[in-house]
């Protein structure tokens, strides 16, 4: 049995996600509200509670660079959507913890994004079909079988 090429299936999709990446964002700044980066963040400071976040970890789970983290959060303490602890037992780290304001900007920003999404992706699919390409993508979340690269 041939493999199926790599690229007809990857164009595409990259494709799909920029383009209603550019719907969303476009939705998010015609309702005056800050963009997708500021989003992630606040939404990984709203689910770590109130322990926060180091920005090692944000950026793990982000998948920025250290800088990127780093004026991204500086932007967000600015606007006053997060604040910055010391850490205990250790002089130098902070611990990032979203402030009430940034989880009703993270809010808004949410009805907008949800809102865009549904109406980019929904008209597209039936429920079965929806379900079925959830579950193919799911399979590029799972790691490849051991020993191949």
């Amino acid at each position: 049995m041939t493999q199926p090429d790599p690229f007809a299936v990857w164009l595409p999709l990259a494709r799909a996600h920029k383009s209603i990446l550019a719907l969303v964002e476009a939705a998010l700044k015609q309702a005056d509200l800050p963009g997708l980066d500021w989003y992630d963040l606040l939404w990984e400071l709203e689910c770590a509670g109130d322990a926060g976040l180091r920005p090692y970890e944000l950026q793990e789970k982000l998948l920025l660079p250290q800088y990127g983290v780093s004026r991204l959060a500086d932007r967000l303490a600015r606007a006053g959507y997060l604040t910055r602890q010391d850490c205990s037992g250790d002089g130098r780290g902070q611990v990032l913890l979203i402030t009430p304001e940034g989880a009703r900007t993270r809010a808004q920003i949410w009805t907008v994004y949800s809102d865009t999404m549904q109406q980019a992706v929904t008209p597209h699919f039936s429920r079965g079909e929806a379900r079925r390409l959830s579950e193919l993508l799911g399979k590029l979340l799972r790691p490849a079988s051991a020993g191949k690269i």
